[in-house]
């Protein structure tokens, strides 16, 4: 072979299409648009659009919504992070983070961090920094003797979601055990002043019997008012009648 028969495999490039170059070349003149109309401008892109009908991009139902907001993490499982140690690409004595992973083969990129799943089988103690974990894997770290500290791939600490939620109930808990400070009466003593005589305070038992004594008494002075009342209405009616003409005579 020589360097003039050198060439790229067949299909590798395709040649550029050689338009208005004449009748005989079959893109001449029009360039193969056709006469007129819109599609022979420049310019025109219609897309989606079908003669006027409804399109198929507005006749298929809509579903869902794209959360923004979502995180990207790279999930883990122990059994998985268990077989790296035991072959030693990962050093079990050193805490596990994000970058040790990386440099391990376990994950390629960062993205938004690590989540540390509970399937399959841990059998070392080993201590983790990563982004997020279940709760079945903190409790199988935690059986083994090690621990999970989680942080943010920015490097900031957060406690982990058991032990937050485990505060909040004990705060709980907590507020309503404690009971509220009783109220100040209006007719709370001073500390140090004398009863003056004629004013001790009388038992509400006593009070409540004269209160029902006295009731009778309060009854019947309503109704003689009542009548009273009645009585000077009437008076008042009578007092505004015409008086009646006496008769005449013939």
């Amino acid at each position: 072979m020589r360097l003039n028969e050198i060439s790229d495999r067949p299909g590798a490039t395709k040649a550029k299409k050689r338009l208005g170059r004449g009748i005989g070349s079959g893109r001449g003149k029009t360039s193969g648009r056709g006469v007129k109309g819109q599609k022979a401008r420049s310019g025109v892109a219609i897309k989606g659009f079908e003669g006027g009908q409804m399109p198929l991009h507005r006749r298929l139902p809509k579903r869902g919504f794209k959360n923004i907001f979502t995180k990207k993490y790279n999930e883990l499982n122990l059994g998985r992070i268990q077989e790296f140690v035991d072959s030693g690409r990962l050093d079990g004595k050193k805490p596990i983070t994000i970058a040790a992973l990386q440099e391990a083969g376990l994950i390629r990129r960062a993205k938004d961090g690590v989540r540390l799943l509970g399937h399959g089988e841990l059998t070392s103690k080993l201590a983790f920094e990563v982004t997020g974990a279940s709760g079945s894997a903190i409790k199988a770290v935690e059986a083994k003797g090690g621990t999970v500290t989680l942080k943010s791939i920015t490097g900031r600490e957060a406690p982990a979601g058991d032990a937050i939620k485990a505060k909040r109930r004990a705060d709980k808990r907590a507020a309503a055990s404690a009971k509220p400070a009783p109220k100040a009466g209006k007719a709370a003593k001073v500390e140090g002043e004398q009863p003056v005589e004629g004013q001790e305070g009388k038992p509400a038992k006593a009070e409540a019997d004269e209160a029902k004594a006295d009731k009778p008494k309060r009854e019947a002075k309503a109704e003689k008012s009542e009548a009273e009342l009645k009585k000077a209405k009437a008076d008042q009616g009578e007092a505004k009648k015409p008086k009646a003409k006496p008769a005449k005579k013939d």
